[in-house]
């Protein structure tokens, strides 16, 4: 970690404490903030492939999504989903081996990331995004997913008939609880924030933390389901993806890697033929 960055951290880590002396409400509710707040945004050059892609534009929640569809008008589509702080810039090179596959490829900017707008995203409005995708340009019969992509997609599909349709899942966010308990450790937040924290969550969204789960989606997922998970993931821990795998759904195969972690994965060539040929 930078000096910067290090400053800045110790600043909202005092600034959460203190704040938590006059309200553990508002502490929770800046905490959230910060939570649901991209700290990068990807400065990435649009890659060639980007260049040959119509453009697309919709409207979600107020935010303007932008995103690009390759080969239109086929019967096969697919949509690739992106993780926290990530682009759709990042998968380029699955669009043209997709193409040549006989796919019509879509892949969007997530709210608050890439060429979208807004500050901030959580999980109903990425689920949201991916609803209104499927809506304007789907029916989508096959989804690629990374990391917090991956836990959109599975809450997606368990609201719609999804027994045809593929999907990959490449390190996803496999427990929001996972992804809190590392953000209070993170800011050596308290307990009595954490119980505002979970609160807050239920509040706006009308589940508590734990229904925000890959591992309770399943049992309403029937689509054929690729999961590929590193041993070395320092972002979305291995451990809460077997107990996925041990609970033995048919339709869920296992790829398990080593040493390429959370961000590399999906860029190494023997975890893309996997993918590309179960597509």
């Amino acid at each position: 970690m930078k000096l910067a960055q290090k400053i800045a951290v110790g600043f909202l880590r005092t600034k959460l404490y203190v704040l938590s002396w006059v309200s553990k409400k508002r502490a929770a509710e800046s905490a959230f903030d910060v939570f649901c707040t991209p700290m990068r945004k990807s400065n990435k050059k649009s890659p060639a492939i980007f260049s040959k892609g119509e453009q697309l534009q919709l409207k979600v929640e107020g935010v303007d999504i932008i995103g690009h569809r390759w080969n239109a008008s086929q019967q096969k589509k697919c949509l690739i989903v992106h993780g926290f702080e990530s682009t759709s810039y990042n998968f380029d090179r699955y669009i043209q081996p997709l193409i040549h596959k006989g796919y019509e490829v879509l892949a969007f900017d997530a709210p608050a990331h890439g060429k979208s707008s807004g500050q901030q995203i959580n999980l109903p409005l990425y689920v949201s995004t991916i609803r209104t995708i499927n809506e304007e340009f789907g029916p989508i019969n096959s989804f690629l997913a990374h990391s917090f992509g991956g836990l959109a997609v599975c809450h997606f599909l368990e609201t719609v008939h999804n027994e045809s349709k593929k999907v990959v899942l490449i390190a996803p966010a496999t427990e929001t609880t996972t992804a809190i308990d590392s953000f209070f450790q993170f800011l050596h937040l308290g307990n009595g924030i954490r119980k505002e924290f979970d609160q807050l969550i239920y509040d706006r969204g009308g589940r508590h933390p734990h229904e925000y789960s890959i591992r309770r989606a399943m049992n309403h997922i029937e689509s054929s389901v690729l999961w590929i998970h590193d041993k070395e993931d320092e972002m979305t821990p291995l451990s809460d993806a077997i107990k996925i795998k041990n609970d033995n759904h048919p339709n869920v195969q296992f790829e398990i890697t080593e040493g390429f972690g959370h961000r590399r994965i999906y860029r190494e060539n023997s975890v893309m033929k996997i993918i590309l040929d179960f597509l």
